[in-house]
């Protein structure tokens, strides 16, 4: 038998079988028992390593439940023989095993081994044996909590110096190539662990590969200056300086060593690109060739390119992406693609900059004007521009079109040229400007996907999105300083999440802030804060977010324009096809149109099949297009957002009561709505779908339509169920405004009962009692008696809970008669199971199992599994405290069963849990 933490966490059997450990918060109790082997770990220990957030209340018996199901595991598997035992103590538990059953205590003794050895000869295989444990990313198949993230980060470590002591022993015994192949792909994954660059570094520079080595010096200096805002320290620096000394002085190396932020001096012979991360075969040297002389004497070698951009920040994958798309295939053509103000053109420039040494003939540049306030420009004007560019003179310049084509492909057929074509419209405009020559390099930026210059000319897209939050605070830094980041650092955060991580919002932003540094960050970010003049701040001059997707929006098919127009009311990230099509009051077909349109023009991003993202600042620019236009586009949004939840309720709640209609003043949807499968994807929607509905809430206020407002909260009730403790209230208190201001009496008890009972759940249980005792009279009073059977069930729940349960009983018997009466059979089977509880708190067993089985016969299907798995429970606890003990137990496995069925684990423990102790007992 064998433990592992050192990949995914598992216990293998002799026979290299892992036993199956279940869920991710088991695989994270054990974790955590293997890792102090032999000694007794607190319970409160294993909860915060199980839990990523507050865990329940009722987690202890969750951990009791996972060290049953682990203890009866390893006693099937006979561990016992092994040496291997769960134990309690107390409130802790130990598992005893040998140290050398588990893999990171095997781990660490070899390294101990290898270190010792005399020479390196003797090492190299002991480190090798020692690495050869390990079965990916330590601790995997946990729940990601801090004390589990610490412990496999410094796991991580210890596998990381192993890997650089490896290396150093390859290099010992002169094997710099082995040790750079052990090295480089630990560098590419921890890109900026200096003392592992530094190993790589002397491992190609004892290879021969000095190229290489400086390379990845420049490299992460890029990375560490851009991230952190640091110079490489002292290891980088002392294994930079060796390179140096050690470098031949060769055109080629003096080029490498001056670094690739200027352009060096251009070699005489043509130089292959420089390679990356994703290396391709090294094809056989080509030979010198000759340019095409246009005139007498040497061909010109223009360099047109904008000066390099200022502040340029991250951007490190789309760098190494537009590497491998210059190599790979004869005549590369790479193209950029992104929305507008995303920094296509500084990534080209900046990386045409970069690679200069890779192009000793010349680097060309031509905006197209693709999307422009000028006319777009056409073929026959840029290849007159490009022909003089490469020394053509005027008077031989070719009459037609074709034959200006003609004449600059034979220009270009021999040269090592980059094409920088930027903010092309459309593939047409781009085909005559490709150049001749298999040795050139093409770079076409455009907010359009291109997808017909991908089909027909191979050309490779490189995706550019909006700025990850780290790079994005950089860029901030770089135009202001990094004091002015250090200063306010929360601030920097929210103002580059308020730019959408946008490199053109972001340099408007800290553009307004440098000219008006007495602001400071704080003060201009509440300012942003306001979504009326969000857009209006982003504008400075001639430059500004509104002003370059005013650019995009006039180059859109009709359908798709449209359909822009009606995304102002959206009120989240995320959209769908049926969203968007109650949004524009259309057919399900014709949005999927429009949308395919507008994610081919980047102003919504494709994220899976009918799904896609409207980032804010695009959302706030439709919604300033032409306000009021479509005055029915708001309500037509929230009654498609209150179906949809209608919808969500049935699926997450099988067989259970909707809580409320739809208003009477509801519009017919154009579309169909949103279906949901099971309750994993209903609940899976209203997690993801959250911000979005808070949203639509604040804007049904904010118009004045109350009547929405309070059913888009009421009607999230599944969530609010299962993710109790996760900041309702301040949502429920502006539900039960809502209704207040509505007039509705059976809308305000309905907010009150829940808000009331997550009040309870929170600790809060003065003001829960407060809502609670109001809420059955406002029922009563607008006649609604299923919703006074709920809150007087969930008073009864917090008085018992408080220690005052006197009036629990009566409470409960009534509001199980106004079920009856209403005809709710979940909610009457919701009343016998917390009658079923109480009556099991006061000793009346016999009565509590009566209780529980009117409930279960009640809870058949098609109402949703945890209710039934928690009347079983019940049921079962009920039995055997009345001395019916073999019902007891078959209901306690059917308890299980289900459970385990439906996936509800927490259900699975807690029968677990009571039939554990039944056979205790």
């Amino acid at each position: 038998m064998e433990f592992r933490v050192l990949g995914p966490v598992a216990v293998v059997t002799g026979r290299g079988e892992p036993l199956p450990l279940g869920p991710a918060k088991r695989r994270s109790l054990l974790a955590m028992l293997v890792q102090c082997p032999n000694a007794a770990v607190a319970v409160d220990r294993l909860t915060e390593a199980m839990w990523l957030e507050d865990p329940p209340r009722h987690s202890r018996t969750v951990v009791q439940g996972h060290v049953s199901q682990l203890r009866a595991l390893l006693a099937a598997h006979d561990a016992r023989a092994h040496g291997v035992e769960l134990r309690t103590h107390g409130a802790a538990y130990l598992l005893r095993v040998p140290e050398t059953l588990v893999d990171a205590h095997r781990f660490e003794e070899l390294l101990r081994l290898a270190r010792a050895q005399r020479t390196p000869r003797d090492a190299v295989p002991v480190f090798q044996e020692a690495l050869a444990l390990w079965k990916g990313p330590a601790l995997a198949g946990t729940v990601h909590s801090p004390l589990l993230e610490h412990a496999a980060h410094a796991l991580e470590e210890l596998r990381l110096t192993a890997v650089e002591e490896l290396a150093d022993a390859h290099a010992a015994l002169g094997e710099h190539a082995t040790a750079a192949a052990a090295l480089r792909a630990e560098a590419v994954a921890h890109p900026m662990r200096e003392p592992l660059i530094a190993a790589l570094m002397r491992a190609l520079g004892g290879a021969g590969r000095q190229a290489d080595a400086l390379h990845w010096f420049h490299r992460t200096r890029r990375l560490l200056a851009d991230q952190l805002g640091v110079d490489p320290g002292a290891a980088l620096g002392d294994a930079y300086t060796a390179l140096l000394r050690t470098a031949p002085p060769s055109a080629g190396s003096a080029s490498t060593a001056a670094g690739r932020d200027a352009t060096p001096p251009q070699p005489a012979a043509a130089n292959p690109p420089a390679r990356t991360r994703a290396q391709t075969p090294t094809p056989a040297p080509a030979p010198t060739l000759t340019p095409v002389s246009v005139t007498a004497g040497a061909a010109p070698r223009p360099q047109l390119l904008p000066r390099r951009p200022r502040a340029f920040t991250g951007r490190e994958d789309e760098l190494e992406a537009l590497d491998r798309a210059a190599t790979a295939a004869p005549g590369a053509v790479a193209l950029i693609t992104g929305s507008a103000g995303v920094g296509k053109t500084a990534l080209a420039v900046h990386w045409a900059h970069l690679r200069g040494a890779d192009f000793p003939d010349g680097r060309l540049f031509v905006d197209l004007h693709g999307y422009s306030t000028v006319p777009t420009r056409g073929a026959t004007a840029v290849l007159r521009e490009l022909l003089l560019a490469l020394g053509l003179p005027a008077e031989q310049m070719p009459g037609s079109p074709d034959a200006l084509g003609a004449r600059y492909r034979e220009l270009t057929s021999a040269r090592r040229m980059l094409i920088v074509l930027d903010n092309a419209h459309d593939s047409g405009q781009v085909r005559p400007l490709l150049p001749g020559g298999d040795r050139c390099v093409t770079v076409v930026t455009s907010r359009d996907r291109l997808g017909g210059l991908v089909a027909s000319d191979a050309a490779c897209p490189v995706p550019l999105a909006q700025l990850p939050a780290v790079q994005s605070t950089a860029l901030l830094a770089a135009v202001l300083g990094p004091d002015a980041i250090a200063n306010e650092p929360e601030a920097a955060a929210h103002l580059a999440a308020l730019c959408d991580g946008l490199p053109l919002a972001l340099r408007v932003a800290a553009a307004r802030l440098a000219t008006h540094p007495h602001h400071g960050l704080a003060a201009f970010v509440r300012e942003l804060s306001d979504e009326h003049r969000r857009l209006d701040l982003l504008n400075v001059d001639d430059t500004g977010v509104g002003a370059a997707l005013g650019l995009t929006v006039r180059q859109l098919p009709e359908p798709a324009r449209r359909m822009f127009h009606r995304l102002g009311p959206h009120t989240g990230a995320t959209l769908d096809i049926c969203t968007a099509a109650a949004l524009a009051d259309c057919p399900a077909g014709q949005a999927a149109v429009a949308l395919d349109q507008l994610a081919a023009a980047q102003l919504v991003v494709e994220a899976g099949p009918q799904a896609y993202v409207l980032h804010d600042l695009v959302r706030l620019y439709a919604r300033s297009l032409d306000p009021g236009h479509d005055p029915d586009g708001l309500p037509r949004l929230l009654d498609h957002w209150l179906r949809t939840l209608l919808a969500a309720c049935a699926a997450a709640e099988p067989g259970s009561e909707p809580c409320c209609a739809l208003p009477a003043a509801a519009r017919r949807p154009a579309a169909e709505i949103r279906t949901f499968a099971d309750r994993t994807s209903a609940l899976a929607w209203y997690s993801a779908e959250r911000d979005t509905l808070r949203g639509a809430v604040d804007a049904a206020v904010a118009a004045g339509l109350h009547d929405r407002a309070w059913r888009l909260v009421l009607l999230q009730w599944p969530l609010i169920l299962w993710q109790v403790r996760d900041g309702w209230v301040p949502l429920l208190e502006q539900c039960l405004a809502s209704a207040e201001r509505a007039g509705d009496h059976g809308a305000q008890s309905r907010a009150r009962a829940l808000l009331g009972w997550v009040l309870a759940e929170e600790g809060r249980s003065e003001e829960a009692l407060g809502h609670l005792e109001r809420a059955p009279d406002l029922s009563a009073l607008a006649g609604d008696r299923a919703g006074e059977a709920v809150a007087r069930i969930n008073l009864a729940i917090a008085l018992t809970r408080r220690g005052t349960p006197e009036r629990a009983q009566e409470l409960l018997v009534r509001a199980l008669a106004l079920a009856e009466e209403a005809g709710r059979t979940e909610t009457v089977t919701l009343a016998h199971q917390h009658l079923t509880q109480y009556l099991l708190a006061v000793g009346a067993h016999d009565e509590a199992a009566c209780h529980a089985a009117r409930g279960l016969a009640l809870a058949a299907p098609p109402l949703a599994a945890p209710r039934r798995v928690v009347l079983r429970t019940l049921y079962g606890e009920a039995l055997a405290a009345a001395g019916r003990t073999p019902e007891a137990v078959r209901q306690l496995d059917d308890a299980i069963s289900e459970a385990r069925a439906s996936s509800y684990e927490e259900g699975e423990i807690a029968a677990r849990a009571v039939l554990a102790g039944l056979a205790g007992a």
